[in-house]
């Protein structure tokens, strides 16, 4: 499958911003967020601390930084003293407002949200090279890896070929479960959930939406190009059976929830997500429950 280059843009080098005290605004308290205000909690004030934290639902009883909730986006990008902003929402539209907003206001944003960034980024690379400010993203794709720091200081764009790998830790958590111990995919799913490796509505993860948008930012960060994810195939685990996990195991394989992007060209590239056959000789074979392995060729 051939892509169409919509936008090409330079690679991204990581900047060096001066170290100052991060006053920070906070979008989303949900699981992450609250990991977030419990682990600057041990951080000196004088480094960083949450100033304000935004939420919508005002119905929630929130008895935890109750003194530090507003339902107001404004009291955060409107506050002269907050120079950080840290987008944790879901929605992909309102998480492009809030992160537009708090850029052209003149305050640096960390966001995870990958559907957002997948949809907007070159934008958002326009708009931090007009401001100056920083645009922080590496944990929407693989941070534990971390890849997209990796591709900016050690890759040259001009020398890769492709990357593949497993990038969503939720599939490969109900992929292991139905290989190793024999479970339906009803049963891995709900055992994902119960751990909090997929949500409650699992599809973004199962359809293979949060890898196929993974992948989009990295090949941004590889091959500096943007590529709409209406142009890629994606196809994700939700239809898969014991019966398609058995006949990989008599083959001697896995299955695998595969994101493959590859260069043929400066004008032609193939991304796709798919559940893939991976042999033992493969460098992914052995990445098993919510891990991710990413392999780069070059």
């Amino acid at each position: 499958m051939d892509t169409t280059i919509v936008r090409k843009t330079n690679k991204q080098a990581h900047k060096s911003y001066p170290i100052t005290q991060q006053v920070i605004g906070l979008f989303g308290f949900g699981n992450v967020g609250k990991g977030l205000y419990h682990v600057l909690c041990h951080v000196p004030r004088e480094k960083a601390y949450i100033k304000t934290i935004c939420v919508k639902d005002r119905s929630k009883k929130r008895d935890e930084c109750a003194n530090l909730i507003t339902y107001n986006p404004d009291d955060i990008l409107r506050d002269p003293d907050i120079n950080l902003v840290v987008e944790l929402i879901d929605s992909a539209r309102d998480a492009f407002s809030i992160v537009k907003k708090a850029m052209l206001m003149g305050k640096s944003v960390v966001s995870g949200n990958k559907a957002m960034l997948a949809h907007h980024l070159p934008e958002l690379v326009q708009l931090q090279e007009k401001t100056g400010v920083a645009l922080l993203y590496d944990a929407s794709a693989c941070g534990s890896i971390p890849v997209i720091r990796n591709l900016e200081e050690y890759y040259d764009n001009d020398l890769l070929v492709s990357i593949r790998g497993i990038l969503n830790g939720s599939t490969n958590f109900i992929l292991s479960r139905m290989f190793i111990h024999s479970e339906s995919y009803s049963d891995a799913l709900c055992q994902a959930q119960s751990l909090g490796f997929a949500e409650s509505n699992p599809d973004f993860d199962v359809m293979g939406f949060d890898a196929l948008y993974k992948l989009i930012i990295l090949a941004l960060h590889s091959f500096g190009t943007f590529i709409q994810p209406e142009q890629a195939f994606c196809y994700g685990i939700q239809n898969l059976t014991n019966f398609d996990i058995g006949y990989a195991r008599e083959k001697g394989k896995k299955i695998k929830l595969v994101a493959h992007l590859r260069k043929f060209s400066e004008s032609c590239f193939t991304l796709f997500v798919i559940p893939t056959l991976v042999a033992p000789d493969d460098y992914i074979f052995n990445v098993e429950n919510e891990f991710n392995g990413v392999v780069i060729e070059g």
